[in-house]
């Protein structure tokens, strides 16, 4: 006879560590590697870069390594190299964000590092300057490369006189208008406990973790003071917008408003998203575009959670005679998923990877403090992680016909294409 075996609770391994300084973080003790993986955040990003100067986070998050303390910049990555510390620092929208991996021998060292990487950066000029000129020499090659033109066209379409329209790693001729002390005011306004979220994965228990959190958060500002970041929908559903630039591919980026993490209906739509284009090789634009027609060799669509503009956003790339083509079969299938809803065996494939897959967000330490972080960044207790995939499988076929008609609407799309394509409707010169 066979016994059913118990689902092993990811939730229960979950501690739940408050510091003697009222720091709380979200533990996970695992032995059986001799490492520590600590990933953290706080509420800001580039959304909170001074007008007029994108970039000053990107700026920020890589020179927090580059000197702190008594340490210049090349004592400091003497001291992470010679312990095998890895540390670093990482600006997204919304979200400021560090990183440390250590073996658990060096933790002492690795949090004593970090701590004065967070509280006393130096800043020094000669750092900046080198990092400002890194960051610059990024932006011009991106500024020639189709994809990340395309981006930029879109971002700034969707998304006109908001934060996020510009790049969070910066924009050319803005970046060498930030100052140190508009780094310093940043740090300042963004480095607080109030939006502070901490996961740890490793060969370190509650008690010692208490004990180093404290001393590398306990002593910042108790709230932080960001500027409002207002709530925008997706601009110019319909509009096409071609830049000119003569290569023989047409890059196109291509979305619409999607739904918010929080909402009821976000399991749904992404389940819907993997049908339309988020599940590679199954999707339907996949097969339409690729398979059946060969007009590229990747197209994918994917829901991004951006706090004050959720959106549903895809890309892909084919010979600029068959651009019009290609985007009108992406827009054919867009209408015909929100029009007729997936079918059933499409939903249960579809559910059957979600689940199935979830498990490799578990398989390595960084990785699951990574997800860990993410739940906390997204107002999810740690009892989600055993409940997702029940979420996942209980999303009926009704469920999925109503939300891609809500999430896929009357399947009008912002496109921006960086090439000269062919067999468009209808242009926009950019």
């Amino acid at each position: 006879m066979n016994v059913p075996v118990p689902a092993v609770s990811r939730a229960e391994r979950v501690q739940h560590v408050v510091s003697p300084g009222g720091v709380k973080a979200w533990l996970v003790e695992d032995y059986a590697v001799p490492l520590a993986a600590v990933e953290f955040s706080f509420a800001g990003g580039a959304s909170q870069d001074p007008p007029g100067k994108a970039g000053a986070g990107a700026l920020l998050a890589a020179l927090l390594d580059e000197g702190a303390g008594d340490l210049d910049a090349e004592a400091f990555h003497r001291a992470l190299d010679d312990h095998a510390i890895r540390l670093s620092f990482n600006v997204e929208r919304d979200e400021f964000g560090g990183r440390l991996q250590t073996l658990s021998r060096h933790i002492d060292k690795a949090f004593e590092l970090l701590a004065l990487a967070v509280n006393a950066p130096r800043l020094d000029a000669a750092p900046l300057e080198r990092v400002r000129g890194q960051v610059n020499a990024m932006l011009k090659r991106e500024s020639k490369e189709p994809d990340a033109m395309a981006a930029q066209a879109w971002r700034r379409a969707a998304w006109p006189d908001h934060p996020y329209a510009r790049s969070p790693r910066g924009e050319l001729g803005e970046i060498d208008a930030v100052t140190r002390d508009d780094l310093v005011e940043l740090r300042r306004r963004i480095l607080a406990r109030d939006t502070l979220k901490i996961a740890v994965v490793g060969a370190i228990d509650a008690a010692r973790l208490a004990a180093h959190v404290d001393a590398v958060f306990a002593g910042l500002p108790a709230r932080a003071d960001l500027a409002p970041v207002p709530a925008i929908e997706v601009h110019g559903l319909g509009r096409r917008i071609v830049v000119d630039f003569d290569v023989p591919q047409a890059n196109i980026r291509f979305g619409r408003p999607g739904i918010a993490r929080a909402d009821k209906d976000y399991i749904a739509a992404m389940v819907v998203n993997h049908i339309l284009g988020g599940g590679s090789f199954t999707s339907r634009l996949f097969q339409e575009v690729r398979e059946k027609r060969g007009l590229t060799y990747s197209v994918y669509s994917s829901l991004t959670t951006a706090e004050s503009s959720p959106s549903l956003i895809g890309a892909t790339s084919t010979k600029n005679e068959r651009a019009g083509e290609s985007l009108g079969v992406i827009e054919a299938e867009c209408a015909r998923l929100a029009a007729e809803g997936p079918t059933a065996d499409e939903l249960e494939k579809a559910k059957k990877f979600l689940t199935g897959s979830y498990a490799l967000r578990f398989d390595t330490s960084t990785k699951i403090a990574g997800h860990l972080l993410h739940l906390q960044r997204e107002g999810f207790d740690a009892g989600y992680l055993d409940r997702r995939n029940s979420e996942v499988e209980a999303v009926t076929l009704e469920d999925a016909n109503r939300v891609a008609k809500r999430l896929i609407g009357d399947a009008r799309l912002l496109v921006a294409i960086v090439g000269r394509p062919e067999g468009l409707v209808e242009n926009d010169a950019a």
